[in-house]
Order: structure tokens, then sequence, then C-alpha cells
């Protein structure tokens, strides 16, 4: 036990990573803690973090944001999922939605008595059950009243990281602007004790969290603290990002299109669209890759392609001593799901729960490990099964991925929904039933039989309750706008009014 009371919280870097944890502990308790948020303006970011999934809402919703005001200040788009290009098979494609098709029972998920029905020749498409699946490829949406839709967001990285740096300093948080070229230990015990700047200011603090991205010069370099590797799981190492001119209006869903070593985002703001290749450099160059990715693109180019490297894996400890990796500090799972900013934003929710009332406590400190580290490791198992479970043989690539060897906790989630199609969510899941169901259907795994309980229907009544599902799905579809129209109408931004893009190359 340390028996320092935390009474002042040093960030050292800014970013998205940065502002969401100086927002968030600045709105929960800025009344009680003297905030420095350290960040250079000759860093710069990764910046390519523009897709998110539902629970940045709660975020939100505890910031106090209004969605219309944080939409058009960003670019903002909506997003109700994501389309997978070529990963079952090539030419094959799916949605991976934020939304629940039919209705479940106390028994067993819908998706049984959608697969009753396959099997007995009376349903369409999974899909064709969710609002929020068709929505998204007939390019419709709102924002509704009641019985809304599940959604999330497309948005600047780079705006949005100023947008919450505005809310934050108001509420008490001190921005310092400068490079962090030395960490200074406590001989005592190796806390963190303060922070060296180039220009010679020296930043002391009771509590630190580390916003340096891959870097990690606190969690990392200066502590120490280890990383575990999942690269023989997820063999992507490196990504090239760039950005577009818009040549249509935005989609409500993130595409990604799977290629021969690895796969390409497409995310389109109000602006601009965002794109980028993540490859394996162990089956395809850089030249090939740059190649690829120009040779893809559906816009002339605005920026020049940045290319980012990474290891894909985790922090040993996400909290050491005195020090709190977030972010890219902590370690990287790639964005095919859009997990990154959740990611920040569960370190940070758990840091506020955890949160010293006089002194840092081991036990907290393990406790904290744990959780984030068993929510992370969840994330990881959904992200390789869209790898492993695929039909795919055309490249070495992709026969690496189908017959490596996965971790037991996701291969028996296979083996069990495969045998019997039933999925469990366990307690610090992020990733629910319904969005396995979908991806492993997607990717190509169906079941060998539905549930017993789905026998008890007899042809008439399961028609019956098939179709009245999909009655209500269209229905509800049919009284949702164009997306680009909601938008418009709801959130247009000054830059895609004026048809202009404020980034630079």
């Amino acid at each position: 036990m340390n028996n320092q009371q935390v009474k002042k919280v040093v960030i050292a870097g800014g970013g998205t990573a940065g502002w969401i944890t100086a927002a968030l502990l600045s709105r929960v308790m800025g009344k009680t803690l003297d905030i420095t948020l350290i960040e250079s303006d000759s860093i710069p970011t990764v910046g390519v973090g523009e897709a998110t999934i539902p629970p940045l809402q709660t975020l939100h919703d505890i910031l106090g944001i209004d969605e219309k005001a944080f939409m058009a200040a960003t670019n903002a788009t909506f997003k109700l999922g994501i389309a997978f290009e070529n990963w079952h098979n090539v030419g094959l494609d799916y949605i991976h939605s934020f939304g629940f098709a039919g209705r479940d029972s106390w028994v067993c998920k819908f998706f049984n008595y959608w697969l009753a029905g396959k099997q007995r020749g009376m349903v369409t498409e999974y899909g064709d059950y969710c609002t929020e699946h068709l929505a998204a490829r007939q390019n419709k949406f709102a924002v509704l009243p009641r019985t809304g839709l599940n959604y999330a967001y497309h948005f600047d990285a780079g705006l949005y990281a100023g947008y919450l740096r505005k809310l934050s300093e108001p509420w008490g948080v001190k921005r310092h602007e400068g490079e962090i070229t030395s960490v200074k230990l406590r001989e005592s015990d190796g806390f963190i004790e303060s922070l060296q700047l180039a220009r010679g200011e020296v930043i002391e603090g009771d509590l630190f969290i580390d916003c340096t991205g891959f870097r990690a010069l606190l969690i990392g370099d200066a502590l120490g603290t280890g990383y575990k590797d999942w690269s023989h799981w997820l063999p992507c190492d490196r990504a090239l990002a760039v950005q577009t001119e818009s040549v249509a209006p935005p989609i409500p869903y993130t595409r990604s299109i799977a290629h021969g070593s690895g796969w390409q985002w497409r995310i389109p703001l109000q602006h601009r669209v965002g794109n980028g290749l993540v490859y394996s450099s162990g089956y395809m160059g850089d030249d090939e890759a740059h190649s690829l990715l120009l040779g893809n693109l559906e816009g002339k180019p605005i920026t020049e392609p940045k290319p980012i490297r990474f290891r894909t894996g985790t922090r040993t400890h996400h909290w050491q001593k005195n020090c709190i990796a977030v972010g890219l500090s902590s370690g990287f799972l790639e964005p095919l799901e859009s997990t990154s900013i959740h990611l920040i934003q569960r370190a940070v929710h758990y840091l506020i729960k955890f949160f010293p009332a006089d002194t840092i406590r081991q036990l907290d400190i393990d406790e904290y490990n744990r959780q984030l580290s068993t929510e992370i490791e969840y994330i990881r198992d959904f992200i390789i099964l869209h790898y492993k479970v695929t039909e795919r043989n055309d490249t070495d690539f992709w026969n690496y991925c189908r017959t490596m060897s996965v971790p037991d906790s996701l291969a028996s989630r296979i083996e069990l929904f495969k045998e019997t199609g039933r999925i469990f969510k366990h307690g610090l899941e992020l990733f629910g039933e319904e969005s396995w169901i979908q991806v492993m259907i997607g990717q190509g795994l169906m079941p060998k039989l539905p549930h017993a309980v789905t026998s008890e229907m007899n042809d008439d009544e399961l028609s019956n309750f098939l179709s009245g599902i999909k009655e209500k799905v269209n229905k509800d579809l049919a009284s949702l706008p164009i997306h680009s129209d909601f938008i418009n109408y709801y959130c247009r931004s000054a830059t895609a009014k004026s048809g202009m893009s404020t980034d630079k190359a």
C-alpha cells in the first residue's frame, strides 16, 4: 500500500484517449482532483479511430453531450453495423448489425426459430428479420423518440478530441503544451514522481495516466511493464490510412473488405471518407500494400497514405504502481470491430470505479487489472473468430488463419454453436449472443440442429410467427428516411455545407 493520498492526476498525452480520460475524470471527480493533461502539438496522434459502437452513447450521456451539436462539430454520420465483404469467401458478404433479430423466447434465441424455419424451407436470410440490418442495406436511418434503432457513429477523430477538450477545460482540466523527455521514479517504491518536459518544466503528480500511444513512455519505458503478444492469433501487424473525397452520400455502416493478406476499411463521414488497409507484413510487402490500397479507393485522396506499425496484444498489467495505461499504450486489438475507443472508455470507467478514496492499494490494482483484462480477452476472441471461421483458401494468409489453433475459450464456443446452436454471453463481455450469431453464420458456420423446443411448433405456427416478425420489420423500415437526408435535417456540419474538407495532406 502506498500512503500518499491521490489529489493530483497527470494525463500524459492527448488525442482521443487523453481527452476522453480528461473529460470523464473532470465531469465525475473534477471538484476534488487537480487534473493536468500534457500534450505536444508537434507529436501527431494515430487519429484513425473514426468508427464506434453503441456504448459510446453512455459516455456521451455522462458528459451531457448534445448529439446534434457533437455530430455537426465532428462531421459525424450514423452507424448501424459493419459490412464484412469477402470474409466468408470471395464474393460473399454479410452485415454484423447492432440490432436484434426477431423475438427471443425465455428458452432460446430467435435464431433457433429461424434455423428451424430454414430447415423447413420457409425463411429468407437472417438479416431480413432485423430492422437495423435492413436499414443498413437500404441506406435508411432516423433517430426515433420511442422505438429507436441501436446505433453508433462515424466521426473525425481529431475533431472529436478537440470537442472533448472544449468540454473538459471549463470543468477544470489544465492543458500543458510540451513534449515529455523523461520520467522520474521515486527511489523508495518505484512509483512515478514527475515528468520532465523538453523546455525544462517538471510536472509532479500522485496518479499518472499513460495516453502516449504506441510509445507507452510511462507504463512501458519507465515502469517496464510486460506485453502479451497475440500476433499468432491476429497476424496483421501494419496498416496504411488515407482520406479521400466523398463520391456519394454517406452510408450508415462501416465497410470491411477482406483482401488476400488483410482487409480494408471505408468509413463515411459527412465531408470525406476514411480509408485504410490492415495487413500482415509476413504475407504482403509494404509497396504491394500501398498499391493495393490506392488501387481500391473510390474517391480522390486528400492525404498521403499514413503508415502504422503495431503488434496485437495487451499489457500484462494495465495499472502498475501509480500509472494506468489508457488507449494504445495499454495494447492494441486491430480495429475490425471498432472497439478501440470503447476500450478507452472502459479503462477510465474502471479507474473511476476503483479510484483511491485515500491511498493507492494493491488490492484495487489487482482487481482493476483482472476485470479489464477479462473484458479485453473476450473482445480478442470475437475478433479472432472472423479470421478463424472462414472458407477462404485462396492465399497463404487465409490458409494460416483458417487452420491456426485458437484460444480454448474461443474453440469451445465455436464447437458449442456448431453442434447445438447455443451461444451464451458472459458477465463482463461486450459482444452479446446476437453479435456472435450474426458473425458466426455470416462466416459460414451453421449449426446442425435448432433448439428442441422449436419442434413444438407445427409448420403453420412457425410460419405465422416468422412472417409476423418480418412484416413488423418492414413496417418499421418504411417509416425511415434516407440516411443522408436525415443527416442534412438533423446534424449537418458547416464543412459538409460548404463542400470543403478541413483536413490537411
